[in-house]
């Protein structure tokens, strides 16, 4: 019997609950997303939430954010963290590697309201952020919205599923 772990299927047929701040978190960055990703990490930590597993990169030296945002994802997929936080200079090529992993719903968010729905409406147990288009004080309020905000389930429920199945 292999000590791999199993996927953890069970997070696309349960809702986060609010308030999710003390649960086990991922984030990570490349050199664009380094900077807001130790801040992110700062304040999270002032806030008392729980473990926070750092990913990489841990420079600001040019990095491809593959190398980083695939363990990270892996790791929610296979559920040994509830949520992950990426960050690069557009968010787009980190959530994209984040999306390629079974069970991850990585968003790409710039508002708050973004942030709210991508877990209201889909579920999302990815965040991720462009730094280079978000103040620090926008990606707090973001990262807040992410972590406290509740999946609706419904109809939203079935989306979710058929995503999974495909």
């Amino acid at each position: 019997m292999s000590n791999e772990k199993k996927p953890n299927q069970s997070q696309s047929a349960k809702a986060s609950p609010p308030g999710r701040f003390g649960g086990a978190f991922g984030i990570c960055s490349d050199h664009a997303g380094y900077e807001l990703k130790n801040k992110i990490i700062d304040y999270l930590r002032s806030k008392n939430i729980g473990k926070i597993e750092d990913f990489g990169c841990f420079s600001t030296e040019s990095c491809d954010y593959s190398d980083f945002a695939h363990p990270m994802a892996k790791a929610v997929s296979q559920g040994e963290i509830e949520l992950g936080i990426s960050c690069c200079g557009t968010g787009n090529g980190i959530n994209i590697t984040a999306n390629r992993h079974a069970f991850v719903r990585s968003a790409l968010c710039w508002t708050l309201e973004i942030a709210k729905l991508a877990r209201q409406h889909n579920d999302a147990n990815v965040l991720s952020l462009p730094a280079r288009f978000v103040s620090e004080e926008t990606a707090f309020e973001i990262v807040d919205a992410f972590l406290s905000t509740e999946f609706e389930g419904g109809r939203h429920q079935r989306r979710i599923e058929k995503i999974e199945r495909y």
